[in-house]
Parts: C-alpha cells; structure tokens; sequence
C-alpha cells in the first residue's frame, strides 16, 4: 500500500499574532492544510491519507475535511507527537497496527504548511521510494551557503554547487523506515531534524526528488502573503 503522512502537529510558534497553528489560517478561503490534503486526496495511487494534529485540534480537522473535502473515505485523523520526530513516529506505528507493513509499503511525509506541491512531485517520490527506499525533494542552493559555529564569524563558506535546500515530501520505504528508528540510540534520537537524516545517521543513502521554488512552507507572516500571491497567478 502507499500512504501519505500529512505532519500538521506544531502550533506554529514562529507566525506571530495569532493563537491559530498555522496550517489552519486561511488561505484563498480555505484553511493551508485542506490545501495540501487535496493535492493527495487526488492521486489516484495513494490508498490512505493519514493526517496528524494536535490533540486538541482532531475534531476541528476532521470537520475541516468534512466541510471542504467531498472525497474524503481514505482520509484519518490521528494525534501527532510532541516533536516532528514523535509525530512522524505516531504515524508509522499506526500505519503499522492497522494495516499492517511488507516490502513494498510506501509512506510519503509531507508538511501541512506546504499546500503548493505539485502532482509531479508526489509521483517522482513515489518511484524514487518504491526503487531506491528512501528519498527526499530538494532545489539546489540559490544563495552563497556561509558556516558558523559561534555564530559571531565566518567558519568556512562551502561551495555553493553541492548544496540543497530541502523541502519535503520525504517518503520511504515503510518497513525500512520503522526498523532504523528502533534501531536510534537516545542519542542518536536527540540530534534528528527530519526523516531523511535517520538514513543517514545510519549510512543509508537518500535520493534526491526534484522540488519547485514554489513549494514553499508557510512559516512567517511574510510567508502567508506570499503564498496568497502564488494562489492568486494560479488562480489568473
């Protein structure tokens, strides 16, 4: 089976203003995150869409989909974690518990604040996961990349050809997927930033999707306008 992991469980601390995670401030006139649930409520070639939230915000969500989504039997809503990783983790395991996992089980993680990623982008991940196990959607470096460890100077400035900005999907190879997260020491665990890097802790190669300038992550307040600019020149 392919499934699809929709992270929304942050509060969206970095907004500013408002008592709302951000992924549910409007967009165009719906909520981001029923943006980007639809992106992949429309793939034909995925079978179930696991949404994970906050505790608190289950119901709200799951009355979100109801009111926005006509299409919305594959669609479940679960508590994420405390953390992107905890979150990630809520929803393997019960992908695990409820439909089980073999060789060929696909999950594709995406962000809820990401309501821009394309048809193409979803289909690449799932060829690069099915083949390869692991893969992550990037764009290349624009901007001159510049090392500091104190945060005061300049330690190294990288060249710029070998670096990418990463976005997410992010999918795996399920089964892949949840024995190297049993397998992460504590402290292995308190270093994570996203999926990709338990792979990599783990000297397992991770390749590369390729993203859209335009699949951008709603973060700021800056980052909503200009997500409602790309609605707009779509929309024209």
């Amino acid at each position: 089976m392919i499934f699809a992991a929709i992270l929304a469980g942050g509060i969206g601390s970095r907004m500013g203003g408002t008592d709302t995670p951000k992924q549910f401030l409007d967009l165009g006139g719906k909520p981001v995150i029923v943006h980007t649930i639809e992106k992949f409520v429309i793939n034909e070639n995925i079978d179930k869409i696991i949404v994970l939230t906050p505790k608190n915000f289950i119901n709200h969500t799951n009355h979100l989909i109801e009111e926005y989504i006509s299409n919305n039997d594959k669609i479940i809503v679960i508590e994420g974690g405390e953390t992107r990783n905890d979150t990630l983790m809520n929803g393997v395991s019960y992908i695990k518990d409820n439909f089980g996992i073999d060789e060929d089980s696909i999950v594709i993680t995406h962000d809820s604040v990401r309501p821009f990623v394309t048809h193409r982008i979803i289909e690449d991940n799932i060829e690069a996961a099915k083949r390869y196990g692991a893969c992550d959607t990037v764009v290349p470096a624009t901007d001159t990349i510049v090392e500091s460890i104190n945060g005061t100077t300049i330690e190294s400035i990288p060249v710029r050809d070998y670096y990418y900005q990463g976005q997410t999907p992010q999918s795996f190879n399920i089964k892949k997927l949840f024995n190297l997260i049993n397998s992460l020491t504590e402290e292995e665990s308190n270093i994570l930033t996203d999926a990709c890097k338990i792979f990599t802790l783990k000297d397992e190669d991770v390749y590369l999707v390729e993203g859209e300038v335009t699949n951008i992550k709603i973060t700021y307040p800056y980052d909503l306008k200009l997500a409602n600019t790309i609605l707009e020149d779509k929309h024209d």
